[in-house]
């Protein structure tokens, strides 16, 4: 049996009589956490590999403890481990802990310190996140595979096109729905032997998209059913639909419906200062990916091919009005008036009218 140390013994005993407070900065291979006391002392500074096993046996034993922990690769799955073995866990958003990120003197040790003393001062001040669930993050991982196969293909097809150029030819009708070896029989015969495997590679890349593309419908009827409800807007496919849902996976995490367009991002920054007020970009917060897939779909509602609308026509009418970038300031604020549109369909469940404002007959004033 294994003989238990003094000081190992006694180090379980203050952790006992005290109300913890840790912070945890996560490397990818081993991380180092502080364990701070009520009083703001440092009771223990210790490395532990970043595995669920050594998670498990490091913070299993203690008490329940308050453990800050910044976002990052590794945040989802150790955030669900400490959660589940009973700790009081926040999830700091990382680009928003300035006294970390821009600190000159910056290192593991030295992070999870701060990390720990901003928690037991105010939790707030580490602007918290909440990650989704095990389920979402798996669902959504099929959704970020297919875009990564997309990114791949278009980075082959760019190839193979400028390959092309620098010989002095072109690759005519290359869409990336049907480009094949076929594409190459207009080349040079030195063209054709270069090109034909990488035009190859391009159409089995297409076919694992399509495959993806089956998977993704097939789990929005299975386990989505609120995917119908946000496709009742033209421009909004499943693509869009189950990525707003697993994104967001809560409704009721907002107050408000137009909260949900500065979660993502699309609302432009503040930065006043007396009787100055800049006009900024907008804020990027939030999930990039999602953010391009509204974008996309306020580019098909504002397009050529877009339903008319209230959102349509309250976009065009923007476009008109806004100079030369007119158009972009339209398509962003119509992508933010879209998110919210969904999250309102989300929440009441309602059936979405595309010209309920344009029908409404304004009543005239009694005389």
């Amino acid at each position: 049996m294994k003989k238990v140390s003094t000081t190992a013994a006694k180090q379980r005993k203050n952790f006992r009589e005290h109300k913890l407070t840790i912070g945890l900065d996560l490397g990818d291979r081993s991380s180092w956490y502080c364990v701070l006391d009520e009083a703001g002392s440092v009771l223990l500074e210790q490395r532990l590999s970043t595995t669920p096993k050594a998670m498990g046996e490091g913070f299993g034993a203690m008490p329940r403890c308050r453990i800050a922990l910044e976002t990052g690769m590794h945040s989802p799955w150790v955030s669900r481990l400490l959660g589940e073995l009973g700790h009081e866990v926040i999830v700091a958003h990382a680009r928003n802990v300035r006294l970390i990120g821009e600190s000159r003197k910056k290192d593991d040790r030295l992070d999870a310190r701060m990390l720990a003393r901003l928690a037991r001062i105010d939790p707030q001040l580490l602007a918290p996140v909440r990650h989704r669930s095990a389920r979402a993050q798996a669902d959504l991982t099929v959704i970020r595979a297919r875009a990564g196969l997309v990114r791949a293909r278009t980075a082959l097809i760019n190839t193979a096109r400028g390959l092309a150029k620098s010989y002095g030819e072109r690759l005519r009708g290359c869409s990336p729905r049907n480009v094949n070896p076929e594409k190459a029989q207009g080349l040079s015969p030195e063209l054709q032997t270069a090109l034909e495997p990488l035009l190859a590679a391009v159409e089995s890349v297409s076919e694992r998209i399509r495959e993806y593309k089956e998977r993704i419908e097939q789990l929005a009827q299975q386990s989505y059913p609120q995917v119908a409800l946000l496709k009742q807007v033209k421009g909004v496919g499943t693509l869009i639909a189950l990525t707003y849902l697993l994104t967001l996976e809560d409704p009721h995490r907002f107050r408000k419906s137009r909260d949900v367009g500065c979660y993502l991002g699309l609302q432009p920054g503040r930065r006043n200062s007396g009787q100055s007020e800049p006009q900024l970009h907008i804020s990027k917060e939030g999930d990039p990916y999602l953010r391009t897939l509204l974008v996309q779909g306020a580019h098909h509602i504002l397009g050529p091919f877009g339903a008319d609308s209230d959102l349509r026509r309250w976009g065009l009418k923007l476009a008109e009005r806004g100079g030369k970038n007119g158009k972009k300031r339209a398509v962003i604020a119509t992508a933010r008036k879209l998110a919210v549109l969904l999250h309102r369909l989300w929440v009441s469940g309602e059936v979405y009218e595309p010209l309920r404002n344009s029908s409404q007959v304004p009543v005239p004033a009694a005389a």
